[in-house]
C-alpha cells in the first residue's frame, strides 16, 4: 500500500497509469478522462476494461477487478508489491532505494526471481562469447547457412553451448550458490553414491542457444538446437524446464521486440519455430511472433489480445504444420480473433521461403492470406473428396468442431450457407447439424465419438507408463533435471505409485492403466492385448505428446490423483456415517468418525 511520505507514494504520484497500462493493453480514448481496452485478466470479446486518467485507477466491468497502477503490474507480472513499485519506478525513471518487503516469503520469492534473471543474463553473455571461439566454427557455419548475419545474431543474442558440461557451471559457480544454479534450469545433476554430493553439469551441450525473453525483454529461458547427428545427443531442440521465472504457456517468442509493430500495424504474424521467427523479423516483418512448436494456450491468447486481435498464421504447410495450425487456431477462434492463413508452396517453411524467394515474395504471400474458414473448407475438400455422400459426411465432421467454437450465431449461420454451397450439401440439413453442435459445445460430430473423457493427470500417467526404457532399448530418455543421463525413470515411478496406492481405480482410463501395469514394460504398449477403446485412447494420448514428461509434471499428476482418491474416500465415509446414524449403530458410527478424522488429518498434511 502506498502511504504519504513513503517511496511507493512518490512513485504513484509521478506515474501515469494510462501510459503504464498502455504498455500492456491496447487502450483507446472512450471519454474525457477514460480509456478502454480488452481486459488482460479474463477473456472477453468486447472491451469492458477502463482506466481513469485523473483518478489513476482501473476497473473491469466484466470481471470486477480494479486497483491502482501497482496492483495492475503486480497481477499481470505475478510479482510482489515491492517488486511492482520498483518496476513502475524504473518505467518512469525514478532512482530506486533498497527494496523492502512485507514478509520473509515475499523477500525470498523476489530474491529468487532476481537471481534467476541475473543467472540467465550471465549465461546469455557466456553463450555469446563462446560463439566467437574457434570451437564454435560449426555453429557459425550453421547460422550463416541459415542466412543470419552478425547483426541478426546480436539482436537475438544467439550463442553457443560448448561440448564441455562444466564450463558454464564453473562460470556461474563463483557467483551463485548451488541451490540457485539448480533452480535455474540451466544445469543438470546427479548424486555420487559414495559421497552423496551432487555433480552439476550443463544441461545444454554442443548446441546453438536461442534466448527466450519475456515481454519486458528479460531472458528467462533458452532453446538449444543440437549440432550432433547421433541419437545420444538428445532431441533436436531442447528447451529449458519451467522455473520461477519461466512458464512456456505464458510466453510468446519475440513478443518483446514485436509488440510495438503489432500494435501499430494492428496484426501479428504467427509462425511455428524460432528460426522462422528470426528470419521473418530479419526480412523486415517486425510484427512476427512464434509459438515455439506448441499449440496456443488461453494465457498466450490473452497476452496477444492486449496488442491486437488480428493475426496471420504461417505454419509449415506439411501435415504436422497443418495440425499445429488447427490446434492453435481453434482456441483463437473461440477468443474472437480475426484470423487469416498464409500458405506457402510445398516444401517451404517461412525461413526457407524468404532465403530462396526473398522478402517481396513473402510480403505477397501475406497479402494472399485467406480467411481461416476458407482455408479449412478447402482443406476439408482436399482431405475428403465431396463427390460421395461418405466424403461429405467426413468433411462436415471435420469442420464441425472448428465451427462450433465461433461465438457469434450470426457468423455461424453465414458460414453454414457458404459451407453448404462449397460442399454441395443442403443448407437446411447442414444448418441443423451446426445448431446441434453449437448447442452441445462438446465437439460432437454427426456421429458421436466413443473416446472416454480422461483428465490431464490420467494422460500424464499413461504417457509415463508407456515410456518404459525396457521396450525402447535404443532411445535415451532425457529428463528436465538430468540432461542426457538416465536418472528419472517415469515408468518406474508411475508403476511404483500406482501398484502401491491403486490411484487409478475408478478413473476413465482405469482399464488402460491396468493393462499397462500388467504389461511389465516388456513390449511396445501398442502391442499389448488392449480393448479397442483402450487402444484408441492410448494412441490418442501418445500422438498428442506436446509437453516434456518431467519429474515435476508426473509428481503433479500423482498429487492430483491422491487428492481425488481422498475426496472419494471422504464421500464414501460420509455415506456410511449417514447410514450408521439412520440405523443408530453407535459402534459403527464411532469407528467411522475416527476414520473420517484420520482422513481429514491426512488431507491437511503436505502431499
Amino acid at each position: 500500500m502506498a502511504n504519504p511520505g513513503d517511496f511507493a507514494y512518490t512513485v504513484k504520484q509521478q506515474a501515469d497509469i494510462v501510459r503504464i497500462v498502455g504498455d500492456y493493453v491496447k487502450l483507446k480514448k472512450s471519454g474525457a478522462q477514460n480509456f478502454s481496452g480488452l481486459c488482460p485478466f479474463h477473456g472477453e470479446k468486447t472491451p469492458s476494461f477502463s482506466v481513469h486518467a485523473t483518478r489513476q485507477f482501473y476497473h473491469c466491468f466484466g470481471c470486477g477487478v480494479s486497483g491502482d497502477v501497482f496492483s495492475f503490474v503486480q497481477k499481470l507480472e505475478n510479482i510482489t508489491f515491492p517488486e511492482a513499485v520498483r518496476l513502475v519506478a524504473q518505467k518512469v525513471g525514478i532512482p530506486l532505494p533498497k527494496a523492502a518487503f512485507n514478509t520473509a516469503a515475499e523477500a525470498e520469492d523476489a530474491r529468487l526471481r532476481t537471481a534467476l534473471l541475473e543467472i540467465h543474463e550471465r549465461a546469455a553473455n557466456f553463450f555469446q562469447g563462446q560463439l566467437r571461439r574457434p570451437e564454435a566454427a560449426n555453429a557459425r557455419e550453421y547460422l550463416a547457412g541459415r542466412g543470419l548475419n552478425d547483426e541478426n545474431i546480436a539482436r537475438f543474442r544467439i550463442g553457443f553451448a560448448p561440448e564441455s558440461g562444466f564450463l558454464l557451471r564453473d562460470h556461474l559457480r563463483g557467483q551463485f550458490d548451488e541451490e540457485l544454479l539448480k533452480a535455474s534450469g540451466l544445469l543438470s545433476w546427479k548424486e555420487h553414491e559414495e559421497t552423496t554430493k551432487l555433480a552439476l553439469y550443463s544441461k545444454f551441450r554442443n548446441r546453438i542457444m536461442f534466448p527466450i525473453r519475456n515481454e519486458a525483454g528479460k531472458i528467462i529461458a533458452f532453446t538449444g538446437r543440437t549440432l550432433d547427428a547421433n541419437e545420444k545427443s538428445g532431441p533436436k531442440y531442447l528447451n529449458s524446464p519451467e522455473t520461477a521465472i519461466y512458464s512456456k504457456s505464458r510466453v510468446l517468442f519475440n513478443l518483446d521486440q514485436a509488440k510495438e509493430a503489432i500494435r501499430k500495424l494492428d496484426y501479428a504474424i504467427l509462425v511455428e519455430g524460432q528460426m522462422d521467427c528470426i528470419s521473418v523479423f530479419a526480412a523486415g516483418f517486425h510484427n512476427v511472433i512464434a509459438s515455439s512448436g506448441t499449440a496456443f494456450t488461453d494465457s498466450q491468447a490473452r497476452l496477444l489480445a492486449r496488442f491486437s486481435k488480428n493475426i496471420v498464421v504461417n505454419f509449415d504447410p506439411d501435415t504436422a504444420g497443418a495440425a499445429a495450425a488447427e490446434r492453435s487456431l481453434g482456441l483463437l477462434v473461440a477468443e474472437d480473433f480475426q484470423i487469416k492463413v498464409a500458405t506457402l508452396e510445398a516444401g517451404f517453411d517461412p525461413d526457407l521461403f524468404i532465403r530462396h524467394r526473398g522478402a517481396p515474395a513473402y510480403a505477397e504471400a501475406l497479402n494472399r492470406s485467406e480467411k481461416y474458414f476458407d482455408y479449412l473448407i478447402a482443406r476439408a475438400r482436399t482431405l475428403f473428396p465431396t463427390k460421395t455422400a461418405e466424403g461429405k459426411v467426413k468433411a462436415v465432421n471435420y469442420l464441425l468442431p472448428h465451427i462450433q467454437r465461433i461465438p457469434s450465431r450470426i457468423a455461424r449461420d453465414e458460414l453454414a450457407r457458404e459451407m453448404a454451397q462449397k460442399l454441395g450439401i443442403d443448407s437446411a440439413v447442414l444448418g441443423q447439424e451446426l445448431r446441434h453442435a453449437a448447442a452441445s459445445r462438446t465437439g460432437a460430430q454427426v456421429k458421436a465419438s466413443a473416446e472416454p473423457q480422461v483428465t490431464d493427470a490420467e494422460r500424464i500417467l499413461v504417457r509415463a507408463l508407456a515410456s518404459s526404457s525396457e521396450w525402447q532399448p535404443t532411445e535415451t530418455h532425457i529428463s528436465s533435471r538430468e540432461g542426457a543421463d538416465v536418472e528419472f525413470d517415469s515408468a518406474r515411478q508411475a508403476r511404483f505409485t500406482l501398484l502401491g496406492d491403486r490411484l487409478h481405480e475408478g478413473l476413465a482410463a482405469e482399464s488402460l492403466i491396468e493393462a499397462l501395469l500388467s504389461g511389465e514394460g516388456q513390449v511396445d504398449p501398442m502391442l499389448l492385448p488392449l480393448r479397442d477403446t483402450d487402444r484408441q485412447l492410448l494412441a490418442g494420448i501418445l500422438m498428442r505428446e506436446e509437453e516434456e514428461l518431467t519429474p515435476e509434471l508426473l509428481e503433479g499428476a500423482i498429487e492430483a490423483l491422491i487428492r481425488r482418491t481422498m475426496e472419494r474416500k471422504r464421500r464414501e465415509l460420509q455415506r456410511q456415517i449417514t447410514e450408521a446414524e439412520r440405523k443408530q449403530d453407535s459402534a459403527a458410527l464411532n469407528r467411522l468418525l475416527q476414520e473420517k478424522l484420520a482422513l481429514e488429518r491426512a488431507t491437511t498434511r503436505p502431499l
